[in-house]
């Protein structure tokens, strides 16, 4: 039994290269489920050969009428892809119901209300509105970065915001993850922000940037990052790869998760593989040769900087209504850990998850990968990271100690490189 009100929402989507979005659908909440119908006027463009995709096949296809959930679904994959994870549901716990912190039970608001009270900026190109004829976003003007970063502290102490703060922070509640972060736009370029945390015992945004860095020297295909000081902290800008700017306005790339591809939800996660990852690209995407190379390319890296949070909320896929491709790497942050031995959150292979490189050559074949090439890139990943290891963590401005603290623990863990 949720507090919430919410029964319907409406579905607005940018079709591709368009910057203004048309109704696509309605969703409704039933019996604990949430379910999803096409508008007539949506399939009516497609009989009229305009431009209108399905939001995501097979689980929406352009059907009338409702659509049945996959197994084991309590609402469609693609669109709970669009709702606010556990940081945005906790900024609009704090701006519904007042004092609350981070042991809220987050149940408390229903599934429709958080996609309706988050902000309109999503990742991907849906939106949600109350009305299926007037589009009105729900977005804040750019605030200051101190703003935010009082914004996200006091949020994690469960402290109501201002008026001010509350708007500061809310443009960043429709995205995904548990840590603090934001929407900002600047020189004409999008980011996501990342702030660090009163709970991290290391500096994480730190250490994200500089597994970033090194992965896009290693030659991955990752979003471009840059990390700035605000109220003496650092802050991550990752740079948004799912906005392209067209006119005075964006337009929006529509996107997937792994989660989404696979037909999990969040409970069936720990499922979730590299490998039948490995199968749906094969089948499904553009370029599926050189797909599975960089997938394979970043489950190694992953594995060299110790980035263990590998969930399939974090791999995902542009959609552009026909075909799936990959899109940059984004959230390889390398992880806290006490010992050597360490497992993925996603499976390797079979029920193999240990972060290994010995891991990895007993799954080449799933990506097309040779034994031979699968030891050129470890000799080259490898290499890359102590080449460059230095430079980049002078980049970040990494104190010794947690330099001290990365390196052969996170980084080329001995544990990771046995092969």
């Amino acid at each position: 039994m949720t507090s919430s009100a919410d029964n319907e929402a409406f579905v607005w989507i940018w079709l591709p290269e368009e910057t203004e979005p048309v109704v696509a659908g309605r969703l409704e909440a039933d019996n604990g489920n949430v379910l999803f119908n096409y508008g007539k006027s949506y399939l009516e463009r497609v009989r009229d050969s305009k431009s209108a995709i399905s939001i995501y096949e097979p689980e929406l296809p352009l059907k009338q009428g409702i659509l049945p959930l996959l197994d084991g679904l309590s609402m469609p994959g693609c669109i709970r892809d669009a709702a606010p994870d556990a940081w945005g549901r906790r900024v609009i716990i704090n701006k519904k119901l007042g004092l609350k912190g981070a042991g809220t039970d987050t149940a408390e608001l229903g599934e429709l209300t958080y996609l309706l009270e988050s902000g309109s900026d999503r990742i991907g190109a849906l939106d949600f509105q109350r009305s299926p004829t007037e589009y009105v976003p729900r977005s804040a003007n750019n605030v200051s970065m101190e703003e935010l970063i009082e914004s996200a502290a006091r949020v994690e102490k469960g402290v109501p915001l201002t008026p001010e703060l509350d708007q500061a922070l809310f443009h960043g509640s429709s995205i995904g993850g548990a840590r603090p972060k934001a929407l900002i736009q600047d020189q004409g370029k999008k980011y996501v922000a990342k702030f660090s945390s009163s709970a991290d015992l290391y500096s994480v945004v730190k250490a994200e940037f500089i597994a970033m860095r090194l992965a896009a020297l290693a030659g991955l295909d990752v979003a471009p990052v840059k990390l700035v000081k605000a109220a003496n902290k650092e802050v991550l800008l990752i740079e948004r790869f799912d906005r392209l700017p067209k006119g005075a306005g964006w337009s929006r790339k529509a996107m997937v998760s792994a989660l989404t591809l696979f037909g999990l939800d969040d409970m069936m996660a720990r499922y979730a593989s590299y490998e039948t990852l490995a199968e749906i690209i094969r089948r499904r995407f553009s370029d599926p040769k050189d797909t599975l190379q960089e997938l394979y390319a970043r489950l190694v890296f992953n594995i060299l900087c110790g980035n263990t949070d590998d969930h399939a909320r974090n791999h995902a896929a542009f959609w552009d209504g026909h075909r799936l491709a990959l899109t940059p790497a984004y959230d390889i942050c390398p992880q806290g850990r006490t010992g050597n031995e360490a497992t993925q959150a996603m499976l390797i292979s079979g029920d193999n998850r240990l972060s290994q490189l010995k891991s990895c050559r007993e799954a080449a074949h799933n990506f097309l990968v040779s034994e031979e090439e699968a030891s050129t890139l470890f000799d080259h990943q490898q290499a890359i990271i102590e080449k460059h290891w230095d430079e980049v963590c002078d980049e970040a401005e990494l104190s010794e100690v947690d330099k001290k603290l990365f390196w052969g623990r996170q980084f080329l863990n001995p544990f990771a490189i046995e092969r």
